[in-house]
């Protein structure tokens, strides 16, 4: 819900810009420029810092696609960052990977050997190239 009114917001400045500068004013190449700085300027705050934080303190939503073959075990939160913990029954490895603000700065984890419990009670993973 929050995202969606971030969203509602940014689009009312770039029409008012629009509308106030650009058809009031006369002035469309100002009134263009500055809805175009609007845009970027709010898109860049969205996915590079307001994304997490969003989901994380104000109940947005946010999806993640777990790689195939792994089966997901936690998610957890370190500051706004998360961090998902996938098992792969492949090479027995846990493998912790962050989502940072911005998908910059992602940290990786790899913990051999695993066996994490109810590991046994997983089906075997396809051999590569089935």
């Amino acid at each position: 819900m929050i995202t969606y009114l971030y969203w509602f917001l940014v689009a009312a400045l770039v029409i008012a810009a629009l509308v106030g500068i650009g058809a009031r004013a006369g002035k469309w190449k100002p009134a263009i420029i500055i809805a175009v700085i609007i845009w970027l300027v709010s898109t860049l705050a969205y996915y590079f810092w307001l994304q997490q934080v969003f989901v994380k303190r104000f109940g947005g939503t946010m999806s993640i696609t777990i790689p195939e073959e792994h089966y997901h075990l936690n998610a957890t939160w370190k500051d706004d960052n998360l961090w998902i913990e996938d098992y792969d029954p492949a090479t027995n490895e846990c493998i912790f990977r962050e989502y940072s603000r911005g998908n910059m700065l992602q940290g990786r984890v790899v913990l051999k050997n695993c066996n994490p419990l109810g590991a046994r009670n997983l089906p075997a993973a396809p051999a590569a190239g089935q």
